[in-house]
């Protein structure tokens, strides 16, 4: 397909600056993959939609996810934990304001880590940046990687967990620059931004389907005898990387470390064998699952990186349902979206989502896809 195939016109209005109060009230869109039908409003016992006092359909909420699935079913979730990837720091002698991304740690004796600078132009080998008014936390810059990244050497002499900790509280939300753009980063954005089943620490953004899913939400699904599976998928920044070519496949991906371990395929398989429901929760979720599933459409362990592109036309191969939320145009969150449901099917509930003021982003609405 065309990278042109997923244009569509987003007004900044409709891009969620703030999550929902509650994380599982937002908005929900079932999308039927075989009866190539959407969900959109709740409805009675007759199948009507059910209206508000002031006569307006009520719309179905998060919550409803569990209207469509049934005891021994399966979700997958990712358990990546969000860092504080992003702090504000000083260059020496201009005093000029530097932003730099925390990507990933590379050497943790050496203290070294690899970045993104903003603006990338000031920043050369051999510059310190200063970042906290006691001069303690210090980092050399010392390799150009790409155009913006670079690595920087902290000179902190202290245990490895002090020095991540002292440098983590200097550190705010990762949030997308879609957002930090428009307002400025929350006290609760650390929280918020966050999956409360976040487990392990390496994401530098958050997978954002299972944001909404509450600790209530989660104990409903345990009473109903929903299985749970966790995998996890270092969310990187190659998620929100402009794409550059037409022809989308000659679009490269950035790697993004993952895990899949024995317990998880336990669970996964034998949903599988018995004929159940598995949900990925998120398009991370699904690009993991099909990193790491067999040719016999078993999942297997996996300990390493993929750069799994997920476009259409594809043949998912493991979960046969998926909840994303309401992506960018031309991102390849939407691609992946878009492979998962039918490129016609979900192009149409973006038309709804447009018509009936559906929020979009990580702190967005949600859509479930099913089979039926």
């Amino acid at each position: 397909m065309k990278l042109s195939q997923f244009r569509f016109k987003l007004d900044d209005e409709q891009v969620a600056l703030h999550p929902s109060y509650h994380r599982d009230e937002c908005k929900l869109m079932v999308l039927h993959r075989k009866s190539q039908t959407i969900d959109m409003f709740r409805t009675d016992d007759k199948g009507e939609i059910l209206k508000d006092k002031d006569g307006q359909p009520q719309y179905l909420d998060f919550r409803n996810v569990l209207d469509y699935f049934d005891e021994n079913d399966t979700f997958i979730f990712n358990d990546s934990k969000v860092f504080p990837a992003r702090l504000y720091g000083t260059k020496e002698r201009t005093d000029a304001k530097i932003e730099v991304f925390l990507l990933r740690e590379l050497n943790r004796d050496m203290r070294l880590w690899d970045v993104l600078v903003e603006p990338a132009r000031k920043i050369r080998i051999g510059n310190k940046l200063f970042f906290d008014d006691s001069g303690t936390m210090v980092a050399e810059v010392i390799d150009n990687t790409t155009s913006r990244g670079r690595t920087l050497r902290f000179l902190y002499d202290s245990p490895h967990e002090e020095f991540k900790r002292d440098l983590f509280a200097l550190g705010e939300a990762p949030l997308p620059h879609y957002i930090v753009d428009r307002r400025p980063v929350e006290k609760d954005d650390m929280e918020r931004f966050q999956c409360i089943f976040a487990k392990h620490e390496g994401a530098v953004t958050a997978p954002a389907s299972g944001l909404h899913f509450s600790r209530e939400m989660m104990k409903r699904m345990e009473i109903k005898g929903i299985n749970f599976a966790f995998v996890t998928v270092h969310c990187a920044l190659g998620n929100f990387n402009t794409i550059e070519v037409e022809d989308l496949t000659k679009h490269k991906m950035d790697n993004e470390q993952m895990l899949i371990d024995s317990e998880a395929c336990r669970i996964v398989n034998t949903a599988r064998q018995e004929g159940r429901r598995i949900c990925a929760v998120g398009t991370s979720v699904a690009k993991a699952t099909e990193t790491a599933v067999g040719t016999d459409g078993q999942l297997k362990e996996f300990d390493g990186w993929t750069n799994k592109f997920i476009f259409p036309p594809y043949d998912f191969k493991l979960a046969n349902c998926m909840i994303a939320n309401f992506y960018h145009p031309m991102s390849t969150l939407l691609m992946s979206t878009c492979a998962f449901g039918g490129y016609e099917l979900v192009m149409k509930a973006y038309e709804l989502a447009l018509e009936n003021g559906y929020m979009f982003g990580c702190y967005g609405d949600a859509m479930l896809i099913v089979d039926d």
